[in-house]
């Protein structure tokens, strides 16, 4: 297997994910600062321009961290990541999903890339508002299903590596508190050997 990813973007999860299988597996850095993900070197692999991006054992790519996730627990039962039940399973796509499209694609983009969203400069400051408000209402509702869990659905899985990276985006990259349960789950998540390791790899330790 092949990963393209960023250093420390949301392909961290997936690197962590891959960590946890054990199977070979090379990680491809894709400069995103340098533009690297507009260029034909990477859009004739994903013409999305965007990480991460799997390239899986028979060639054929995988993109969209909740699908390469699920597929990942899925095609590597051992490593214990996907959970039992369809319920379960649904539970875990439900909370992977809310990380990236609402806390990572409405809260964090609105927060780093203000001018996608707003009509003029001026209204720059409105918009990273509003990106913090729906990234801080996230937290509060995973730190509220977190309550009493040391895991987002039963044992832990592939919906852990979501909440992971949008904590350590929070946290680690922006040095903002989370809440008491959440910054536990993120503790936990650190660790891990399996992310200790992710996190160097990335230059990240």
């Amino acid at each position: 297997m092949k990963l393209y990813y960023s250093p420390g973007a949301c392909s961290l999860g997936i690197h962590v994910l891959l960590e946890e299988i054990g199977a070979p597996y090379e990680a491809v850095l894709v400069n995103l600062r340098e533009g690297a993900q507009f260029k034909p070197a990477f859009t004739g692999v994903n013409p999305k321009s965007k990480v991460p991006t799997l390239e899986r054992e028979d060639g054929s790519i995988l993109t969209e961290y909740p699908a390469i996730a699920f597929w990942l627990a899925s095609r590597f039962p051992t490593a214990a990541l996907l959970p039992s039940g369809m319920d379960a399973q649904a539970r875990a796509l439900e909370c992977t999903d809310y990380c990236v499209a609402t806390l990572h694609m409405q809260g964090f983009s609105r927060m780093f890339r203000p001018s996608n969203f707003a009509p003029s400069e001026g209204d720059a400051e409105a918009v990273k508002t509003r990106g913090a408000e729906i990234f801080s209402k996230g937290l509060a509702m995973f730190d509220k299903a977190l309550d009493g869990k040391e895991w987002l659905v039963g044992g832990y899985s592939f919906a852990d590596s979501a909440l992971f990276y949008v904590s350590f985006w929070w946290n680690g990259r922006m040095g903002h508190e989370l809440p008491a349960n959440v910054a536990a789950h993120y503790a936990r998540m650190k660790a891990r050997p399996a992310v200790q390791r992710a996190l160097a790899a990335e230059g990240l330790a």
